[in-house]
């Protein structure tokens, strides 16, 4: 078995340095089933080059934990090979990510402009946020929260009825920048706050009483680089000293367990937690937005991509919030409605023993920061597509998506403190 291993490795520098084409490349579905088999993977992962889909990192896998990741064209044979003699199931969930890939682009929109139902590149959506402001001055109004490290301003949109001390609702999208289903919902949320208020009386409650803040992209330059360069780009596009890699991980740069568990020091790694807490320009921008507005924001959530999970924190620690009790009846009751329109089930509870501990995340930060909802979802689907999820699906996972969201922001307004 070492021998193959070795034999895999030889060829894996020389291999990642030449163009990109995802041609041939297969995303595999593991279980080990105990750590003599999570040692191979973790082999594996050493000696050649392993995009970790779920979990982040391979250091994060676990016996009987399902674990999805992407090996290059040229390598799939042999860790086929490796995975068969050492007895380690397996099965090949993408055979061709190219081909996955055009697959994504099935929507009946094909429309140079601007599509709920399609996935949107940043220059589309940076002129769409100052549409849907122009066209809903009473409702919607854009303003620049900072720039990114390649100098793109940072848009938010803050919805809702002009009013006297209104308390807001945070979210944002894109911290990870193959997530794309992620920005699709927050455009979507917003499109629904301005199409059905005044006709959906929960909808129109909410924003009559409540400010939504909703930053559609947060990593905007890592989005931008996997519409041009690498589709599977996760991190910011950031220079890190000393290091041929470039960029951080977001969401393991905030100051909450820093750098701890679930986190690398190592520039090159996918969860590279940063060179200081807030050491991104992105993370700072949402951070100090954050602070400035604590004493309105009362809830805050972030959208991610994939496995049907709705998390709260914490995930730097194993030790659960005060308010566990509430926090976890919300999720529950938020999955329920979640899947009350296309049955789509959703996993819920606190992140670091629902799927894994992960420091320096946004929404451990403002828990900590005293907004005591605060949650995380992971979109559609769990696995099949990963993040490569059909347009044909954005309206539907948007459509439910909307029923949780709905329902969390109904008990934040019903529960303001």
């Amino acid at each position: 078995m070492w021998a193959l291993l070795v034999l895999i490795g030889a060829a894996s520098v020389s291999a990642h340095l030449q163009d990109l084409s995802f041609d041939g490349q297969k995303v595999f579905r593991v279980i080990p089933q105990n750590d003599e088999q999570v040692e191979i993977l973790n082999s594996l992962a050493s000696i050649m080059q392993v995009d970790f889909w779920q979990p982040d990192s391979v250091t994060l896998v676990r016996p009987k934990m399902q674990v999805d990741f992407r090996v290059e064209a040229e390598k799939s044979f042999e860790v086929e090979e490796l995975l068969k003699e050492s007895g380690v199931e397996y099965r090949v969930l993408i055979d061709n990510l190219q081909a996955a890939m055009d697959a994504q682009f099935d929507s009946k929109a094909r429309t140079a402009s601007h599509s709920y139902e399609k996935y949107n590149n940043w220059d589309t959506i940076a002129a769409w946020t100052a549409d849907i402001a122009a066209q809903n001055p009473d409702l919607v109004s854009r303003s620049v929260i900072g720039e990114t490290y390649e100098g793109r301003p940072m848009y938010l949109l803050k919805i809702g009825k002009s009013g006297s001390n209104k308390k807001a609702i945070f979210m944002d999208c894109g911290f990870h920048a193959r997530e794309w289903i992620s920005p699709a919902f927050c455009q979507w949320l917003v499109k629904e706050a301005v199409e059905t208020y005044g006709k959906d009386t929960v909808m129109t409650t909410l924003l009559d009483n409540l400010d939504f803040y909703v930053l559609p992209v947060v990593n905007i330059d890592g989005y931008v680089y996997t519409w041009t360069n690498d589709r599977m780009w996760r991190k910011t596009r950031s220079k890190n000293a000393n290091s041929r890699c470039f960029g951080t991980d977001p969401n393991r740069n905030f100051n909450a367990g820093w750098c701890t568990l679930g986190a690398s020091k190592y520039p090159c790694d996918s969860t590279y937690c940063g060179s200081a807490p807030e050491s991104e320009k992105e993370t700072k921008a949402l951070a100090d937005f954050i602070r400035e507005h604590l004493s309105t924001i009362k809830a805050y959530l972030t959208i991610h991509s994939y496995s049907q999970l709705l998390l709260f924190p914490y995930s730097y620690t194993y030790t659960l919030p005060s308010n566990y009790e509430e926090l976890n009846s919300i999720a529950s009751a938020a999955s329920k409605e979640l899947a009350s329109l296309y049955n789509t089930k959703y996993t819920y509870g606190p992140a670091a023993t629902t799927i894994y501990p992960a420091a320096g995340g946004s929404d451990d930060w403002a828990y900590d920061q005293g907004i005591k909802y605060s949650f995380t979802f992971e979109l559609r689907d769990t696995g099949r597509y990963g993040f490569l999820l059909p347009e044909s699906q954005i309206k539907p996972t948007c459509e439910e998506t909307l029923l949780a969201f709905k329902y969390i922001a109904n008990y934040v307004l019903e529960h303001l403190y």
